[in-house]
C-alpha cells in the first residue's frame, strides 16, 4: 500500500509541473489593453491620471513664460496614502515625460524634496583643485540653475462599502504646481478613478 500511495503523490506532482508549464505567457498590449480591470491602481491607471493633469496644466497656461523660455521644475514631495505599496515615481516620472515634451518646461534633477535625484552635479564639482583633473573641464562655480516651479501632490484612497455587498474603491490623485518665487499655486488639479467590484477583491 505505501508503494502505490508513493506512486500516486509523484503522477499528481508531475501531473501539477506539467500543467504549470503548460501555461501561456502572453504580452501585453500597452496601448491598447483590453484585460480585465483590477481593484487596485495599475498602469492604465497612472497613464491616465498623468496624461488628464498634463492636458490640464498645458490648457491653465500656467507654464506659458512670457519671455517664450521654459520653466525650470523641481519635482517635490508627492506622498503615497493609499493602501498600496505604491511607487509614486511611477506617476511623475510620466507627467516629467509629457511636460518635457512640450517644450514647456526643464526638470532639474539637482533639487528635489528628498535631495538631488542625480548627485553627480554636485559631486563633479568636488574636483575643483583635485590635481588629477584638468580644471579647464571641471564646472565653474555659478552655473547650475535653480528651480522656479514646483511639483507636489498626494494619492489618496477611500473605500466604500455597497449595500449590495460590492465595494467602491475611489483613487484621487491631487496635485498642485507651486511658483517657488511667491509660494502661490499657479495650477492644482485633481483626477479621480474609481472602481466597483466584489466585496471579496482587495485593492493593496
Amino acid at each position: 500500500m505505501k508503494y502505490i500511495v508513493t506512486i500516486t503523490l509523484s503522477s499528481l506532482l508531475a501531473a501539477a509541473f506539467m500543467s504549470g508549464c503548460a501555461q501561456k505567457t502572453e504580452r501585453i498590449d500597452m496601448h491598447e489593453d483590453k484585460g480585465a480591470q483590477v481593484m487596485g491602481l495599475d498602469y492604465r491607471d497612472f497613464n491616465e491620471a498623468a496624461a488628464e493633469a498634463v492636458q490640464s496644466m498645458l490648457q491653465s497656461g500656467a507654464l506659458d513664460k512670457k519671455t517664450g523660455d521654459r520653466y525650470v521644475l523641481a519635482i517635490s514631495r508627492v506622498t503615497n496614502d493609499t493602501m498600496q505599496h505604491i511607487d509614486t515615481d511611477q506617476l511623475v516620472k510620466k507627467i516629467r515625460v509629457e511636460l518635457l515634451r512640450s517644450g514647456k518646461v526643464v526638470v532639474t534633477t539637482a533639487v528635489g524634496a528628498n535631495g538631488p535625484e542625480d548627485r553627480m552635479s554636485k559631486q563633479a564639482r568636488e574636483l575643483r583643485e583635485d590635481e588629477e583633473f584638468n580644471q579647464r573641464t571641471v564646472q565653474e562655480k555659478g552655473q547650475m540653475i535653480a528651480p522656479d516651479m514646483s511639483l507636489s501632490g498626494k494619492i489618496l484612497q477611500r473605500n466604500v462599502r455597497m449595500d449590495d455587498g460590492k465595494q467602491q474603491v475611489e483613487y484621487y490623485f491631487m496635485l498642485s504646481l507651486t511658483e517657488i518665487k511667491t509660494g502661490l499655486a499657479w495650477w492644482e488639479g485633481e483626477t479621480i478613478i474609481g472602481k466597483r467590484g466584489s466585496g471579496k477583491s482587495v485593492s493593496w
